[in-house]
């Protein structure tokens, strides 16, 4: 796994963790740190130790601050400005896709490509200092990809998304709880902390192939809208090894024993 001073990975038993490590900038994202998210989430193996990943940000002050802005200075052409969309859509599609469940642990600010990030994640917990949101009318004039705009419009509603993109208001705690964008609201950092990795500990106890089907079924909905096809997603499940050991553990009252597979 990618590991740098900018991005931190590791692993603790079912739980691993990545840390944006840039707290002097609010953690503003680099390309580089973007394609190590990337590459952390497709190379996590879907039969392997780690059940869930927690993503959060270093200090305290915010999970991310967006791209850093120098990243934008070299831009002269279409190219650029295609390549740079395209890249984030890959990213962003990449932890989506991730094998295992992905907790977004907020504090504080957490806006442009930080808020796509958080969006892309399972589960969203903030602490009550949120500021959410794309301010991008209002600071550097660009706008979000197609897909994205997709991906953020499922999660909060195209009503909702073009008010808050229009007016390039950023949303706090209350609201975000309110709406569905996070599942819950804590104190401060250090209970954000507590919380995620409790909760990553609750999925890691769950059957990893009922988690990863659910994740691509939503994931295709999404993507495909009515379109969207799944009886692999059936099969993983009704015929796996994981299935007969519930239904056995259920009947004998006794917890099963998830293997994967």
């Amino acid at each position: 796994m990618p590991v740098s001073e900018d991005l931190i990975y590791s692993e603790d038993g079912a739980i691993a963790r990545v840390v944006f490590n840039r707290p002097e900038s609010r953690n503003a994202l680099t390309l580089a740190m973007y394609d190590g998210l990337a590459r952390i989430c497709r190379e996590i193996p879907a039969d392997g130790p780690v059940k869930a990943l927690i993503v959060g940000g270093a200090g305290g002050r915010a999970f991310a601050a967006g791209t850093d802005m120098t990243e934008f200075r070299a831009f002269e052409g279409e190219a650029d400005a295609l390549g740079y969309e395209r890249r984030m859509d890959a990213v962003l599609g990449d932890i989506e896709r991730c094998a295992v469940p992905t907790i977004a642990a907020i504090t504080g600010a957490c806006t442009g490509g930080g808020a796509a990030i958080s969006a892309a994640c399972d589960i969203r917990i903030t602490d009550a200092r949120l500021k959410w949101g794309f301010p991008i009318a209002r600071t550097l004039g660009n706008c979000l990809s197609i897909a994205n705009l997709g991906r953020l419009a499922d999660l909060v509603g195209p009503g909702r998304l073009r008010e808050i993109l229009f007016t390039a208001r950023l949303i706090g705690a209350e609201e975000a709880e309110r709406i569905g964008l996070v599942s819950e609201v804590l104190a401060d950092p250090e209970a954000v902390a507590a919380r995620a990795t409790a909760l990553a500990g609750q999925l890691a106890s769950h059957a990893p192939l009922t988690l990863r089907a659910t994740k691509e079924g939503l994931r295709r909905l999404r993507t495909d809208g009515p379109r969207a096809e799944g009886d692999d997603l059936i099969l993983l499940t009704y015929l796996s090894a994981d299935f007969r050991e519930g239904m056995e553990a259920f009947l004998g009252k006794r917890q099963p024993e998830w293997q994967g597979k």
